[in-house]
């Protein structure tokens, strides 16, 4: 076997995802699975239409192109490149918009492929990351897209905590409805879509205050790591569906704090580093390279993950129980950002369960 490597558990992936489905099916809510945490990994997209998602969606049109086989449309959550307009067009259903210069791009290739294009444009409630903000805006955006032939105005959507950390609340996402109201009566519309953002939203299920109206989630790390708004477990899912393993290339016994005058290290900060004793510690063949060290959590709660250089995680294993040994394994649980460094990681051996 190769190390590091990555284990994926499929079957509690898609017991995450038919619970999530089952959910949002009894409040009307059509799911979008997000796959970019895993960079659009065919066997993960796969299991996930099996699973019941109706849509599946990524930020990158490069992923989506990897799973076009796949028999459902295809959403493409980043807001587009006017230069990629060609690819987009050919590979995704819907793209979430906020610039009419490129929705007349993606129009243009609509047209010379003979396709109708669908966007849903995006309102931005807070966060200040994408969408809309001000209402005239909204207005003269829909106005001219109305005239973009090949373009189809599917919906309005709001994405919510990923850059502002701003929580969704039926609040903001009941400003997201009227926006919509006021839409389709001001320009005789039909907006099919309110696509009420992430994972985050699903906290809204616990008191019933998600608004009817939203009738789309894009999720992705409540299906892949059974986790919602800031990072917390949703009740019921599988949280263990990502597991990492590294093996040990050095044990030594040494300083906690390096000898001599300190500079910057290789990725140009000044290390800072608490005085411990002499302590045993263990070198994993893994690094920067690969997955940030803060993104690891050791399945042995009594390990210390010291740092990494780009190659090399360092360990402080004095305090575990276990005797672990050269050419010996660590196991790691991953955040959202660790699992998708690792599935970016040409260095890292997946496997499926």
């Amino acid at each position: 076997m190769t190390y590091p490597k990555l284990t994926i558990d499929l079957k509690k992936i898609e017991e995450n995802t038919r619970e999530m489905v089952r959910r949002c099916r009894a409040r009307g809510i059509a799911v979008a699975g997000v796959t970019k945490m895993v960079c659009g990994n065919e066997i993960i997209a796969d299991a996930l239409v099996d699973a019941g998602v109706e849509v599946l969606a990524d930020a990158r049109i490069e992923n989506l192109k990897k799973i076009s086989d796949l028999k459902v449309p295809k959403m493409l959550i980043r807001i587009p490149m006017a230069s990629q307009a060609e690819k987009i067009v050919k590979y995704s259903d819907i793209s979430l918009v906020s610039e009419v210069s490129t929705i007349k791009a993606l129009g243009n290739q609509a047209v010379i492929q003979e396709k109708v294009y669908n966007i849903v444009l995006m309102v931005d409630l807070g966060d200040l990351r994408e969408g809309i903000f001000y209402m005239d805006e909204i207005f003269d955006a829909v106005e001219k897209i109305k005239e973009i032939a090949g373009i189809r105005l599917l919906g309005i959507g709001s994405n919510l905590t990923c850059y502002g950390g701003i929580l969704p609340t039926e609040e903001n996402l009941r400003r997201l409805i009227e926006i919509r109201s006021t839409l389709e009566d001001k320009f005789a519309l039909t907006l099919e879509i309110i696509s009420g953002g992430n994972s985050g939203a699903l906290s809204l299920f616990e008191d019933d205050s998600l608004p009817e109206e939203v009738n789309q989630l894009r999720l992705g790390a409540s299906l892949l790591l059974g986790i919602g708004l800031d990072d917390k477990p949703v009740k019921g899912l599988n949280v263990d569906t990502f597991r990492l393993e590294a093996e040990i290339v050095e044990i030594k016994l040494k300083p906690s704090v390096p000898i001599g005058e300190v500079g910057l290290d290789a990725f140009g900060k000044v290390p800072v580093f608490i005085d411990r004793g002499i302590r045993r510690r263990a070198i994993c063949a893994l690094g920067k390279q690969d997955i940030l060290p803060d993104y690891l959590t050791p399945i042995d709660e009594d390990i210390i993950v010291l740092g990494a250089s780009s190659d090399h995680l360092i360990l402080d294993i004095t305090d575990s129980s276990k005797e672990y040994c050269v050419n010996g394994r660590v196991e790691f649980n991953l955040s959202y950002g660790g699992c998708l460094s690792a599935m970016a990681s040409g260095y890292i051996n997946k496997v499926f369960i």
